[in-house]
């Protein structure tokens, strides 16, 4: 785990918000933040186009159960909200530009109901803006008090150097906060070239889906146990042999451990060099159960070299 000065005390574990209003509805969305809170997993991840992909959506339900959350509880002051910017909801290309940057963050506050957010992310890169501009709107916003940090998430590592070195040439605010893509059966383009630069540049690292959008948590065993489910789409590419190997190393060490596989693939992206706090989501309460058993497990050096084995398996 990378440790990091920052302007507020981040917790072993973020928690994705794209469930919210998507396979967890308003009441189990609270229950799940008062349970998360509980624990003291008080940074919650979000994004204006959270969750427009569901049925019936348009984007901002997940901002908006949050901001409903927050109004009721009267806890903004305990609460880390990071929201993302430049995603295309639905069909489209990525936006960082200076007029949509201005129209969407105001509508996140308004949909969250507060003053400012504590980590702004541009969601993915816009090659058709330059990256001056997007730095531009930022600076104005932190400012103006609007948001307070700003991150990348799905940038390339060239467009990410890129980024770095101009803030520091023309003194505009810098991505402090990265979101890579990392998981047992994801690792490529994290481990490497765009990991060792990250750790150089002091760069915070919450890596999203952890549990490979639930195939690593063992509930899925072949591609008919995810027919029709909402994350088949996701989750059909990793049922080869790989990926079967994998599972039967994560059922090995969870068996060790007593615990689930969902809690060791937690605890194993916890362990992972420059991982400050990986993203991880759940649809119910007892699924926090898994977060539980990572904070309180460490696997020893044959459990690594075991899922190690397994994830690299060719």
């Amino acid at each position: 785990m990378t440790t990091l000065k920052l302007q507020f005390k981040m917790p072993p574990l973020v928690f994705g918000g794209n469930v919210f209003g998507w396979t967890a509805d308003k009441k189990t969305s609270f229950r799940l933040l008062d349970a998360l809170m509980d624990r003291g997993l008080n940074y919650i991840d979000s994004a204006n186009v959270y969750s427009h992909w569901a049925n019936g959506n348009s984007g901002g339900e997940s901002e908006t159960i949050l901001g409903q959350w927050m109004h009721e509880r009267k806890n903004r002051d305990k609460v880390i909200i990071a929201t993302k910017v430049g995603s295309p909801m639905g069909k489209g290309n990525p936006d960082l530009s200076i007029p949509y940057i201005t129209e969407q963050l105001d509508l996140s506050l308004k949909r969250l109901q507060t003053d400012y957010i504590d980590v702004y992310y541009s969601h993915k890169y816009d090659e058709s803006t330059p990256q001056h501009e997007t730095l531009a709107i930022y600076h104005n916003a932190i400012k103006a008090g609007k948001i307070r940090e700003i991150g990348a998430s799905n940038f390339p590592l060239i467009a990410l150097q890129e980024a770095l070195a101009l803030s520091q040439e023309s003194d505009l605010p810098s991505y402090t906060f990265i979101q890579p893509e990392y998981n047992l059966m994801e690792r490529q383009s994290f481990e490497g070239d765009y990991r060792d630069f990250c750790i150089e540049n002091e760069l915070i690292v919450n890596s999203y889906f952890t549990l490979a959008s639930g195939f690593l948590t063992g509930k899925y065993t072949d591609v008919e146990d995810a027919s029709g489910k909402e994350r088949e789409r996701f989750v059909k590419k990793y049922f080869d042999e790989r990926g079967k190997a994998l599972l039967k190393a994560l059922k090995q060490t969870a068996d060790k451990h007593e615990v689930s596989q969902a809690g060791v693939s937690i605890a194993w992206t916890m362990d992972q060099p420059g991982i400050c706090a990986p993203i991880v989501s759940a649809s119910t309460e007892s699924q926090l159960k898994s977060f539980d058993e990572a904070l309180n497990m460490r696997l020893d050096d044959e459990d690594l070299q075991r899922l190690d084995d397994a994830s690299r398996k060719k």
